[in-house]
């Protein structure tokens, strides 16, 4: 799946059988820690396995054989009467596609699991609705991206619409549903497809009902409508990575003025996310034109300063802590034309965020994905096409051993590293003194 730029992604119906009725919260809870411990002790035993030796083998062998029939019984229970062993079932499953890779596996599960989580969609609570939204973006990750999660993505496609239209519908499930569209879209269809422009315009109709009004006042916003808003911008502001120039020019001239206004926004989730897609999108300018210019710079930069330097006393002392950090990045990238760097390292490999734009696709997988990123990084084809790291690395027991430092280095190198801190923190203190 190959890309034209920088940080964008690359290029019979099995039965159902009922599930265990009569279950209880504890026996569900158990179903979710055996899945667990047996990666656990799956990726414990390949470790070793490095070693050689072909004992460890028929363990691997028989731990797989042992989660994949865990996963089938998630899976039976999906179609269990019981909303609550539903929900647990779907809940163990988003565990268990977070943190591990299972393409194998899924190819022959796909169509059972897309019947099921279309189920639970049409005819599930908020919570159950808002679950089977967040496994369908799993599934779709683990298919990587191929003819397997386009067309699963094609049959779900209607109701995750029309989930998110409805505004009677469960926030939490309309918020999920909106982060369901924008991945989805994302990994399955291609740059200047027809659902990108759909998806486009609809994730748009969602959080332009935050924008100012003729007046340029800024609607007051019903509760738990902010986090709607941020779902919604955050999965628009994925698919505009996509847009070739010509979309791109247009969205800018749209949206650029409207997303300052809404920087004045209550809530303090929203207006970083807007920040963030103010500074994603003047990125994408600069790229398509290296004199492009946002509209009233001045008056964006000092709303920046201003929140930059929130000092706020009636907001929360972490929300003015978030938002100083994100807002002071944002600030320097827009004045300066500079992305203070960061560098994500798994395995023996590491990934270089070197842009808002590498950022948001970031962000956005290590949102669906949480603490497994990592192990997707290393490990999920459609996530090393995506960052350009090219057929996941296989390495001898040699190699790594080779790489591998001692306890004591590890102790000498730490130890040197906090005094290193130390004098640095020492220098700051004097500094403030002095000033103070």
């Amino acid at each position: 799946m190959p890309r034209s730029k920088k940080g964008k992604r690359g290029s019979s119906k099995p039965g159902v059988k009922n599930g265990m009725k009569g279950e209880s919260a504890a026996s569900d809870e158990e179903l979710t820690s055996d899945i667990l411990s047996h990666y656990s002790s799956a990726s414990e035993t390949a470790s070793v396995l490095e070693e050689g030796t072909g004992g460890e083998q028929v363990d691997a062998q028989t731990a797989q054989e042992e989660t994949e029939d865990k996963l089938k019984q998630c899976i039976d229970n999906l179609m269990d009467r019981s909303a609550k062993t539903r929900l647990a079932a779907l809940e163990s499953l988003q565990q268990a596609f977070s943190s591990r890779v299972l393409y194998d596996f899924l190819t022959g599960q796909r169509l059972t699991v897309c019947d099921c989580l279309e189920r639970s969609l049409k005819k599930g609570g908020g919570t159950e609705q808002a679950a089977a939204a967040t496994v369908f973006t799993l599934l779709c990750i683990q298919l990587g991206g191929g003819d397997e999660a386009e067309e699963g993505f094609k049959s779900l496609h209607p109701v995750l619409t029309s989930i998110l239209n409805d505004n009677s519908a469960n926030i939490a499930a309309r918020q999920s549903c909106a982060m369901t569209l924008g991945m989805c879209c994302y990994v399955s269809t291609g740059e200047g497809g027809e659902d990108l422009v759909k998806i486009l315009a609809l994730l748009e109709s969602v959080f332009t009902s935050s924008y100012p009004n003729r007046e340029g006042t800024l609607p007051s916003p019903k509760p738990g409508m902010p986090g709607l808003h941020t779902a919604a911008l955050q999965a628009w502001s994925l698919l505009v990575t996509l847009c070739p120039a010509s979309k791109l020019t247009e969205l800018l001239e749209l949206h650029l003025p409207k997303l300052q206004a809404c920087l004045q926004s209550s809530d303090v989730n929203y207006r970083i996310a807007v920040g963030e897609t103010i500074a994603l999108l003047v990125e994408l300018g600069r790229d398509i034109d290296e004199e492009f210019e946002v509209e009233d710079s001045e008056g964006l930069c000092e709303c920046l300063k201003s929140l930059a330097t929130d000092g706020n006393k009636h907001r929360a002392k972490n929300d003015r802590r978030k938002q100083r950090s994100i807002f002071r990045e944002v600030l320097h990238y827009i004045e300066n034309d500079d992305f203070t760097e960061e560098r994500i390292k798994f395995g023996m490999e590491s990934v270089y965020i070197d842009g808002w734009m590498r950022k948001r696709i970031y962000d956005a997988f290590k949102e669906i994905l949480e603490s497994g990123v990592r192990h997707h990084l290393q490990y999920n084809q459609l996530l090393r096409d995506i960052f350009g790291l090219g057929p996941p690395l296989i390495l001898d027991a040699a190699t790594i051993k080779g790489n591998k430092i001692s306890r004591v280095e590890k102790h000498l190198f730490n130890s040197a590293a906090f005094k290193a801190r130390t004098k640095l923190r020492n220098k700051v203190r004097d500094k403030r003194a002095d000033v103070m």
